[in-house]
């Protein structure tokens, strides 16, 4: 008879797959996690759990990034970035950075939505990573962080207050922390302002997205003055610049942190730490908890003794009813009639292509997971000379296969943008006529390898390449269609995406 272990425990990352910065809140028996989404379409993802570690997709929060006719052109990097999340007399509040724009907030009684238009709380270039609190006169303030590349500063967090609807500023800004004056911190940013036991708690990551730390600030005032801690860090562990996320408190009392490391082209993976607060009033993470370093921990029990499922984020699809499931999303706001109806396949009406995969608007992905992988799909291309569609391991470089129609009829390719002079390089070139399928595999090393199958005959082809991140974000799993500048538009059919995965 098997042995059932008496006590379940998880594995981090719990997700293993690029879901940005996260943040987090408890309400009644549910959890609730956001992410950032950069200039990916719906925006500002949401997903539910009961347990902490399993999680599924609610929705998104954001339909659309604003405003849409800039947003109709992948903007890498730009958009949505660290948002954050709290619960607040009935009404979910997430408020969001836009760097080029502000601070905006949306609301919804349901994690599902609907959500409200996004509202500019806070004008401005380079203001990011906003978190608000309610205190306890009912007086409301919110902390950020900025961004040198729009800003002209960094390290430096900021707090300012605002009415308790968001609607608008009630005062002026005070710088509260500025990383200067701790000997060895820089880029702190990503701050979650949250009050306990009559004190004030900055959680902010430190050192950066890579190679930084957890930091702690608390303060008897909420301007200040801080006193800093550092309460996670690598240590001796795997897990590189463990750091920004969310404290969530669940319902027997125990504290747990939510957050981030960063795995190149597999993104931002996500991992949860068991949290206690110290009698010195200062929380303790990860191995701590038990006696050990601040440091993560790579398994431990599961908070509501139920036992993992799947860690990652992307899915299947067999496009039955002729529409993508929740957990695709395109790399710009897409056309109104992006998708062409019918069931059976995913229809996507390409857009004018310049031979970049990353600058197409009509791009769906999914995120890469973070284990071994093989992406396979069926392809059908109806349009003209120059029009091609295509399976993609899509980040700053990219791996495609798919179909091209070239003067003379249709051509199975597969091809690789070059590191060096930003060139897509033929690898494979092989005639077709009609579908194709095509696959395209990521070992755990991010190895890349492909196949086209045609007539029933499989053509394997070493790509000699690997997975690549984007702009902020990991890789992602990418179905496209594109036609010549000045051509017909054509219209891509994708059929049964399936995903295998490999966890070990």
């Amino acid at each position: 008879m098997p042995h059932l272990d008496a006590e379940p425990r998880y594995r981090n990352p719990i997700i293993d797959a690029d879901l940005p910065d996260p943040d987090a809140v408890r309400v009644d028996d549910r959890y609730v996690m956001i992410a950032s989404s950069f200039n990916r379409a719906p925006g500002l993802p949401v997903y539910v759990s009961t347990d902490l570690i399993n999680w599924e997709r609610a929705g998104n929060a954001l339909a659309a990034n604003e405003p849409g006719d800039w947003f109709g052109l992948p903007r890498h990097g730009g958009g949505v970035w660290a948002p954050s999340i709290r619960h607040h007399d009935g009404t979910f509040y997430i408020v969001y950075p836009d760097p080029d724009q502000g601070i905006f907030v949306v609301t919804a009684t349901d994690p599902a939505g609907p959500w409200t238009a996004p509202h500019l709380l806070l004008e401005g270039l380079g203001l990011i990573d906003p978190c608000p609190l309610w205190d306890d006169d009912g007086s409301a303030y919110l902390v950020f962080g900025w961004a040198r590349s729009r800003a002209g500063r960094k390290n430096v967090l900021t707090l300012v207050p605002v009415d308790p609807e968001l609607r608008g500023t009630t005062g002026p800004a005070r710088d509260v922390i500025d990383g200067a004056d701790i000997d060895g911190w820089d880029t702190i940013e990503g701050p979650k302002l949250y009050k306990r036991d009559g004190w004030y708690y900055i959680f902010a990551p430190a050192g950066g997205v890579a190679t930084g730390w957890q930091a702690v600030f608390r303060s008897r005032d909420v301007y200040g003055p801080y006193a800093s801690r550092n309460v996670l860090a690598q240590g001796s562990t795997p897990v590189n610049g463990p750091h920004q996320g969310a404290w969530v408190t669940s319902p027997d009392g125990r504290d747990w942190f939510l957050h981030f490391q960063d795995r190149g082209p597999f993104g931002r993976v996500t991992h949860l730490q068991p949290m206690a607060w110290g009698d010195d009033g200062w929380p303790v993470m990860g191995q701590a908890v038990d006696g050990g370093p601040s440091e993560p921990v790579l398994t431990y029990p599961t908070p509501h003794g139920t036992r993992q499922t799947s860690r990652t984020i992307a899915r299947s699809d067999d496009f039955a009813d002729g529409v993508p499931g929740a957990t695709w999303t395109w790399q710009a706001n897409p056309r109104a009639d992006a998708i062409v109806p019918g069931a059976g396949a995913l229809r996507i009406r390409s857009a004018a292509d310049a031979g970049d995969v990353r600058a197409l608007p009509s791009v769906l992905g999914q995120p890469l997971p973070g284990m071994a992988s093989r992406s396979r799909v069926r392809i059908g291309l109806d349009g003209p000379p120059g029009s091609r569609a295509g399976l993609a391991i899509l980040g700053r470089d990219y791996v495609w296969a798919g179909i091209a129609r070239g003067e003379n009829g249709d051509e199975a390719i597969v091809a690789v943008r070059s590191d060096d002079d930003l060139a897509e390089r033929v690898v494979l070139r092989a005639p077709a006529r009609g579908d194709v399928e095509i696959s395209l595999g990521c070992a755990a090393d991010a190895t890349l390898s492909a196949s086209v199958t045609i007539d029933g005959r499989e053509i394997r082809v070493d790509p000699h390449a690997t997975a690549s991140k984007g702009r902020w974000i990991g890789a992602e799993i990418a179905l496209f269609a594109g036609h010549g500048f000045g051509g017909a538009e054509a219209v891509a059919r994708f059929h049964d995406f399936r995903l295998d995965l490999a966890e070990d």
